[in-house]
């Protein structure tokens, strides 16, 4: 086993560091668990009466997101 060694090609490429440029700069996670997570935070927090407006815009977005992906995999 090669420790201290690995290869990528995304990374290579820089899309890695796009996505988490992106993902920071929108605050929209990438990946699918991020999402979920955020999701779920942003839904307590609105049935806490946490900042309303933000977290139903919030919602949608992750929603829509998911949706969308969904639909790229289809195809």
């Amino acid at each position: 086993m090669r420790t201290g060694f690995s290869f990528s090609l995304k990374r290579l490429l820089g899309i890695t560091s796009a996505k988490q440029k992106v993902a920071r700069s929108t605050g929209i996670p990438t990946t699918k668990q991020g999402r979920k997570l955020k999701t779920g935070k942003a839904t307590s927090d609105l049935l806490s009466g946490k900042d309303v407006g933000k977290n139903l815009k919030t919602i949608a977005a992750m929603k829509a997101i998911d949706l969308l992906t969904e639909k790229a995999k289809k195809k």
